[in-house]
């Protein structure tokens, strides 16, 4: 990549929880103290913020700089259209890649509560938009279209109920080994077949888990980075990508939307490719969408994801450990901030029990559908 290498430097949490009394504010502070802390920083080593939030939650990165006691921005970035957590954090690889700060602290919090929107107030006069068309018969949450997105997966591939269910499943084993995850009890596949049906196919254990949650991490240049606590690890490409049509309703293709774009997008920019990643951090807000994310990544063809996770590719020891934090299913909604920590950490060596052995280049990504993003990174 041209201009400044990028270094991820510090990572952090906020007190997680389903109902925690904190403000979104809060839960920001709170989980980037503790990546400056795991950085060895203080506010005055901070020069730039970038935050994503939920239009309807907002947290402006100026005032979580006066909140901090950061004296001076030089760069800064709020923003609340597109892929979630990644768009902060691209936002600010480029803002140090291109020396518009030095160090920039990226954050998404999120609180459970109207987490997709909250109960929404129809109108008595009628409803009007794309709406109109949905709203009639019962299609009011994301968790509509995602069921969309499975059936036609199942429909065009034949992938099978009892595949999502493996991926489920490994997820939740990687979770028993992790302290932080909230949910750590294993799961059969009559567990996963047998849980409460959310919009057919997709049952709740295909769902992230929502939670109140800060999520943080600190970037910088490589000549920083270099003297910093950590062995650092670097942002060695990245992108974004967007469909035609940005309704989730109305795409072309399900099967193949926006992560096809940005995954397209980031391999052309490195000379690495899918066989020298050894770790992946792919976004579950529901789980077909991680497996969306490996056929596009080119670690396996179209429709091929279900038989890829049935046989074993996810777990440790196989082609692509995955979400070896147990995904936002089990650790909580953190709108895929958690990937890039955990990806982060398993780059570093310091995962413990679910530490992936000679873990050394690692992908993460976000969202699906309209808007996607993604990101290559290496310990070296």
């Amino acid at each position: 990549m041209k201009g400044q290498r990028v270094a991820v430097v510090g990572v952090g949490y906020s007190t997680i929880g389903r109902s925690t009394g904190l403000s979104l504010d809060d839960l920001a502070v709170e989980a980037s103290i503790a990546a400056m802390a795991d950085a060895g920083l203080k506010p005055t080593d901070i020069d730039g913020v970038a935050t994503h939030c939920f239009p309807h939650q907002l947290v402006r990165p100026t005032r979580v700089a006066d909140l901090l006691g950061i004296p001076d921005l030089g760069w800064y970035s709020g923003n609340f259209d597109g892929a979630a957590y990644v768009v902060a954090a691209h936002h600010g690889i480029a803002a140090v890649a291109s020396g518009s700060c030095h160090t920039c602290l990226t954050i998404r919090s999120v609180h459970r509560m109207g987490a997709s929107g909250g109960t929404r107030a129809w109108p008595a006069d009628g409803i009007a938009g794309v709406d109109q068309f949905l709203v009639p018969y019962g299609d009011t949450t994301a968790a509509h279209w995602a069921a969309m997105y499975m059936q036609r997966h199942m429909h065009e591939f034949g992938t099978t109920p009892e595949q999502f269910g493996e991926f489920v499943i490994a997820q939740r084993d990687y979770a028993a080994a992790n302290p932080d995850a909230i949910h750590r009890t294993p799961l059969t596949m009559d567990d996963y077949l047998s849980s409460r049906m959310i919009a057919r196919p997709l049952h709740v254990l295909d769902c992230d888990y929502p939670v109140d949650a800060g999520s943080a991490l600190i970037f910088t240049t490589e000549e920083r980075a270099r003297d910093m606590v950590h062995k650092p690890v670097f942002f060695e490409s990245w992108a974004a990508g967007t469909t035609d049509v940005l309704d989730f309703h109305l795409l072309e293709s399900m099967p193949q939307s926006s992560p096809w774009r940005a995954a397209q997008r980031m391999w052309s920019k490195t000379d690495l490719g899918p066989d020298d990643v050894n770790i992946a951090g792919l976004y579950d807000g529901f789980s077909f969408i991680a497996m969306q994310w490996m056929e596009a990544l080119g670690f396996c063809g179209l429709g091929e994801s279900g038989p890829f996770v049935e046989a074993g590719h996810t777990r440790p020891g196989g082609r692509l450990p995955t979400n070896t934090d147990g995904g936002a299913c089990n650790v909580g909604r953190r709108h895929g901030a958690n990937f890039f920590i955990e990806v982060t950490r398993q780059l570093r060596g310091e995962c413990g029990d679910r530490q992936i052995p000679g873990a050394s280049v690692g992908v993460v990504s976000n969202s699906v559908g309209g808007f996607a993003g993604c990101a290559l990174m290496i310990n070296e």
